[in-house]
């Protein structure tokens, strides 16, 4: 399939649907069966097509933390007002990060105060910047998963390069491989299996998915972005769950190469270590799952050129945006979800980002669906 109608075609796409009708009927269980998406694009396009409730009723899909604004713990977003706010710096970020609360206020309000925050693209715009403003300090805002992890070293390198020394990086890239398996050990969470990121799989390949089903037991099927892709890959799922096999497929080969982009990997090795740990909202603190700029490239880590408040904050007590994260409830089930908390008026990340489960669920308007679906489920 080469073009965009193939991978929205209505008739493949009840072929399919057919086909998982059949492998859920050979699948008996006292629960329904859980599969989650780990990656936020495929949390978008569930909602955004109505797939969830396509499904057979003994299939769930369980929304996971696979979008970077929407694990940022709340003392992160205050690190980086305090950034925004000191003097003489011109704090750069990507729009989605703007409107996510800290524990004062988020960057756009902090702009509206009077601080120099820029809405960048990249990475590079942000060196750009540094370039047009020698005088000034500008710290980009870095966010995201091994996706956006590359264009954040190869900028560092160019920096390097050029000689900027008025160019730092707040670094908050994370891994997706430890934060996987925290889901796994947790005592809370029952998983059937994983639609595999597809956008953070470009980078890593699919070798390092190996050990959820070695270890763990869980297939696993790194899954394109369009409708046909994610059905497509929810049946391979219950292939293998119908066969007995536990295996990593590929369903997104046609960008996802087995061994990863190699390029990529080298520029994150040579600028990033890991840390000991990192705080995710909702999830706690993860050994080993974000990234920070190695020692000689402190000159460009924000974090030791200036001083952040680098403080834990809860989130306000009626936000549940961590028990959607880990999927023990639907972002319907928030008790803030669409009254006080929306996308005009956000409480917690999910509600702030387009990946976000809770804006998804609000902007695709299919709450009647899924309540009628909920209520024929009780009475079954």
């Amino acid at each position: 399939m080469r073009f965009i109608e193939e991978f929205r075609d209505p008739h493949r796409a009840r072929v399919l649907l057919a086909r998982i009708e059949q492998l859920a009927a050979q699948l008996p269980r006292r629960r329904p069966l859980q599969l989650m998406e780990v990656c936020g694009g495929h949390t978008h396009a569930i909602f955004r097509y109505g797939i969830e409730q396509l499904l057979p009723r003994n299939i769930e899909l369980v929304h996971g933390p696979g979008c970077p604004v929407c694990v940022l713990p709340m003392g992160r977003v205050d690190d980086c007002v305090a950034l925004a706010e000191h003097p003489n710096v011109i704090f750069t970020t990507f729009g989605d990060a703007m409107r996510v609360p800290g524990s004062r206020k988020s960057l756009l309000q902090a702009r509206a105060d009077g601080a120099d925050v820029r809405m960048v693209y990249s990475p590079e715009d942000a060196l750009k910047i540094a370039r047009d403003n020698p005088a000034r300090e500008v710290v980009f805002f870095a966010l995201g998963f091994e996706t956006t992890m590359p264009s954040t070293a190869l900028t560092v390198l160019r920096a390097l390069e050029e000689g900027i020394d008025n160019f730092s990086v707040f670094c908050n890239h994370i891994t997706i491989i430890p934060t996987i398996k925290a889901i796994l050990d947790s005592p809370d969470i029952r998983l059937d299996g994983f639609l595999g990121p597809g956008h953070v799989s470009m980078v890593i390949g699919s070798a390092p998915y190996e050990f959820i089903c070695h270890h763990y037991r869980k297939p696993l099927v790194i899954a394109g972005f369009e409708p046909l892709d994610i059905l497509h890959s929810i049946y391979l799922l219950l292939c293998q769950l119908v066969e007995g096999r536990c295996e990593v497929e590929n369903q997104y080969r046609r960008v996802v190469a087995a061994g990863g982009n190699d390029a990529a990997l080298q520029a994150v090795a040579r600028v990033f270590e890991l840390r000991e740990f990192f705080e995710w909202r909702g999830l706690g603190s993860i050994d080993h799952s974000g990234v920070r700029l190695r020692g000689e490239f402190a000159h460009f880590d924000a974090e030791r050129r200036f001083s952040v408040p680098n403080l834990k904050i809860a989130d306000p007590k009626s936000c549940q945006c961590g028990e959607v994260l880990k999927g023990a409830i639907k972002p319907w089930q928030c008790k803030v979800f669409g009254s006080a908390c929306t996308p005009k008026t956000p409480l917690g990340s999910l509600m702030v980002s387009s990946e976000g489960a809770c804006a998804a669920v609000h902007s695709y308007g299919r709450l009647d669906l899924i309540r009628a679906r909920e209520l024929r489920e009780e009475s079954a």
